[in-house]
């Protein structure tokens, strides 16, 4: 299974659930499906994305055709199938218009060229003033889910991991050194020689490395 993303998806990504600067890791993993061939977006999304002057117009504008895909001659002939489904469907005409020329047509088109799921926050709505994206997929049989749903369903997984940590207890496994227990640290300058010793470490201050040392007094 392979899936194309909304704009949205990106946008309230950043704005909320996986800013950059907190969940790099969710953007680590798009690019990381995207070579897996398991996620992609489309051409106007990323035209969109990039419009804006943010770190997300940014990252987009260094994704290329492999992550935000070019129209084919499949997909163009898609979109009078979905252009005929809005128009048929009782909505208004200012609602028909608004859809046609946005790229969530075209994202519903690139699906049926494709065979690909479509990933929205749009959800579904009785009303004729506004078409939903999921609405038009379920009319036009094709597979609408949340990201929420595709990031459990291809088990991803955003674990912290304190690289310092791990670093350090690969060391003392490698040089046999047990973890030693924290203990206060008393000991005063000069007897620290002008180390920026934590106030929480069991090691002599000789024998403990600054880095080693920081991780113990976060440790405690």
């Amino acid at each position: 299974m392979a899936y194309l993303l909304d704009a949205n998806v990106f946008i309230q990504a950043k704005n909320l659930h996986y800013g950059f600067d907190f969940c790099p890791a969710f953007w680590d993993w798009l690019l990381t499906a995207n070579t897996r061939r398991r996620v992609f977006s489309i051409e106007r999304v990323g035209r969109e994305l990039k419009a804006g002057n943010d770190s997300l117009a940014n990252w987009a504008a260094q994704r290329g055709d492999d992550f935000f895909l070019k129209p084919t001659q499949k997909m163009s002939a898609h979109l009078s199938t979905v252009s005929n489904w809005v128009v048929s469907n009782g909505y208004d005409p200012s609602a028909v218009d608004e859809f046609l020329q946005a790229a969530d047509c075209y994202l519903v088109a690139h699906a049926l060229a494709t065979g690909y799921s479509v990933v929205t926050h749009e959800v579904r709505s009785m009303s004729k003033k506004k078409i939903k994206l999921p609405d038009v997929c379920d009319g036009l049989d094709v597979e609408c889910l949340t990201p929420f749903a595709l990031l459990s369903g291809e088990q991803a997984r955003f674990v912290q991991r304190r690289a310092v940590e791990t670093s350090l207890a690969a060391k003392r496994e490698a040089t046999g050194r047990p973890r030693a227990s924290l203990t206060r640290c008393t000991a005063a300058p000069p007897d620290c020689k002008g180390r920026d010793r934590p106030r929480t470490c069991s090691t002599p201050p000789d024998a403990v490395p600054p880095l080693e040392a920081a991780v113990h007094g976060n440790s405690a």
